[in-house]
């Protein structure tokens, strides 16, 4: 066998030749129709993975841990919303070969056509993996959660909690909200009072999971695998509606996305919002340097007349597992999976996401609270874990991708100057289109 380090070479060399392997593999497909339903096959061993960037470390990790296993590690891309990897893996059906036997969806939506009855790419897993789908909540592994078996792992949770920045509401004596209702009526009376101060984001496609799916509106509401329940005039829409009116009309809200080249100036100017547990190292450490010792989170907040908290998802990646191979090759991915999902050399040492595995949380949470970023460390991390539970239900990945058509119908209405009601007519009119587009009858 190879030493680690030329494996290692071996494996960056595969990752930078992904675009010309897939090229070659698509143009190999066209003749064989029927090959598709070819058996399950077993390499002897050998696997191949294929991952976005943020998720390299995971497998190389899983390398290093694992030496007795020959691993190619492609290197795919991670745009969220792309139909790339759709077309590729009907075209491996089509050609009955060159699936990989594990991979990270770079969306969360791909696990719609990954399991569907197209492709039917995605095992199932409930058989196969059952202590490690023991170790999630079911609010977590819910995605995965197709029809009563379980089609993939979580990577991460990644539940909205509500985020402030401690040191500006302490100087300035204002109190955390304690429902979203109040959250609108303080924004506005923050922008008024500090002009350039923003309370929240609108612009990215994470943005409908913040608002809509924290309200339970039905955007996503999966009835089986051809039929999908949307209504925008349903009252917990239009209560997100109703918020998201208050927030543009008085100014409290930028119109950018958090990814924006822009956002990181602008979210200096960040003093509170809903957001993934994931904002507070990636996004406020990491990627827009808010000084240490200001920002912190508190769990969910409830909307007006209801007592528990109410939330959505921002990400949280899924793994999954191909359907099409056997033997020791199955047992390798597995073991992959497993690793990637539930180990601490990565969910703890490495990632920078709350692990969706809850075996690994409060370890991942201590080595999170070593570097004293966040103003009140416990409180934050307590409500990342509690957020898990307020995620609101009934809201499933679909092959239309919500996110996507609010930015492309919301973001450039709002950046207009339009008003949320002109904007929201055409979100939902386009959700419809879409949905249609993709097979599904609404109800």
């Amino acid at each position: 066998m190879n030493s680690p380090s030329a494996r290692r070479a071996t494996r960056r060399a595969a990752a930078a030749a992904l675009a010309v392997a897939a090229a070659t593999a698509l143009a190999a497909c066209g003749s064989d129709a029927d090959s598709a339903d070819s058996e399950q096959t077993d390499s002897g061993g050998p696997i191949t993975v294929w991952v976005d960037p943020p998720r390299v470390p995971a497998a190389e990790a899983f390398v290093e841990a694992h030496p007795e296993i020959d691993v190619t590690i492609n290197q795919i891309d991670g745009t969220v919303g792309g139909k790339t990897l759709q077309q590729q893996f009907a075209q491996f059906n089509q050609a009955g070969k060159g699936w990989p036997d594990a991979i990270f969806f770079p969306s969360n939506d791909d696990i719609a056509w990954a399991t569907g009855a197209q492709i039917d790419y995605a095992a199932d897993l409930t058989d196969l993996l059952p202590d490690v789908i023991d170790g999630y909540d079911p609010a977590v592994i819910a995605p995965c959660n197709i029809d009563d078996a379980i089609r993939c792992l979580r990577n991460d949770a990644a539940p909205d909690v509500f985020w402030y920045n401690a040191t500006f509401f302490e100087n300035n004596g204002y109190e955390v909200p304690t429902t979203w209702e109040e959250y609108g009526d303080l924004a506005v009376q923050i922008a008024e009072e500090h002009p350039g101060k923003i309370s929240g984001f609108l612009g990215d496609a994470y943005a409908p999971d913040r608002y809509l799916w924290a309200s339970g509106c039905p955007t996503n509401d999966r009835q089986d695998e051809t039929t999908v329940h949307i209504d925008l005039d349903d009252p917990t829409c239009q209560r997100a509606k109703d918020l998201l009116t208050t927030l543009v009309d008085g100014d409290a809200v930028s119109s950018l996305g958090i990814f924006d080249a822009d956002a990181a100036s602008v979210g200096k100017d960040l003093v509170m919002s809903p957001g993934a547990a994931w904002w507070g190292d990636y996004l406020f450490n990491q990627t827009w340097e808010i000084p240490a010792g200001q920002m912190t989170a508190v769990e969910p907040l409830p909307w007006e007349g209801e007592s528990t908290p109410a939330t959505g998802n921002e990400g949280g990646g899924l793994w999954g597992v191909s359907s099409h191979i056997t033997g020791t090759q199955l047992e390798n991915t597995l073991l992959f999976a497993e690793f990637v999902a539930t180990d601490p050399a990565w969910q703890v040492e490495l990632s920078t996401g709350l692990p969706a595995y809850g075996p690994v949380q409060d370890a991942w949470a201590d080595k999170q609270s070593q570097s004293g970023y966040f103003a009140d460390n416990e409180t934050t991390f307590d409500a990342m874990k509690a957020a898990i539970s307020y995620v609101q239900p009934d809201h499933a990945y679909m092959l239309y991708n919500t996110g996507g058509v609010w930015t492309e119908t919301m973001t450039p209405a709002l950046v207009d100057g339009q008003s949320v009601d002109a904007a929201w007519s055409s979100f939902g009119e386009e959700l419809l289109n879409q949905a249609g587009a993709m097979g599904y009858t609404v109800e």
